[in-house]
């Protein structure tokens, strides 16, 4: 991820559009976390104006974690492993859920040195769950444990970005869907 002379992400970055288009829909989101650690909600939370916006996160790596406090069905895990799509819809939803959120985007995948359960170096899952539903990407990405990681957050902020403004067009009138009641922010 790009940083400015600070360190910190310049306006234009996937991140800032985000919390500035759920700050214009008094809308909230809360991130949970696989392989990439803290990094998303890092990402998130460099932004001025987040905490109308960012409920928090959770950093669920261990498997037993993913449905103890995501509350991603045990029986799912057991069959799938914690690499799967519906494993990160599972992680997107609860997310969403346990936090209040409007939104929930979560991250699952292999940064590797080796292959995890017969995964792939570089398999992730990215998911976004909102008020009109949710969705899962798969990613097939090339390089580095830092780069796959860093890839994984820059691409769950642009499907998250793409599903907010879809559901502007879902809606019909170009507003935004409803926030939740329990949201409680506005």
């Amino acid at each position: 991820m790009e940083t400015d002379a600070n360190g910190r992400e310049p306006v234009g970055s996937p991140a800032a559009g985000v919390v500035h288009s759920l700050a214009e829909r008094h809308q909230t989101l809360a991130s949970v976390e696989s392989l990439t650690g803290g990094l998303l909600a890092a990402a998130v939370v460099e932004i001025a104006g987040v905490s109308g916006v960012y409920q928090g996160g959770l950093v669920v790596y261990a498997t037993e974690l993913k449905s103890e406090l995501a509350g991603v069905p045990q029986e799912l895990l057991a069959e799938r492993g914690p690499v799967d799509p519906e494993v990160a819809r599972a992680l997107a939803e609860g997310g969403r859920r346990r936090c209040g959120a409007d939104w929930g985007v979560a991250t699952t995948g292999v940064a590797g040195p080796q292959p995890q359960d017969g995964k792939p170096v570089g398999l992730v899952y990215v998911a976004v769950a909102g008020p009109t539903g949710t969705q899962v990407r798969r990613l097939d990405l090339d390089g580095g444990r830092d780069h796959i990681r860093s890839a994984a957050v820059i691409e769950a902020l642009r499907l998250l970005a793409e599903r907010i403004h879809a559901a502007d067009d879902e809606t019909g009138s170009g507003e935004a869907a409803p926030a939740t009641a329990a949201s409680g922010r506005g």
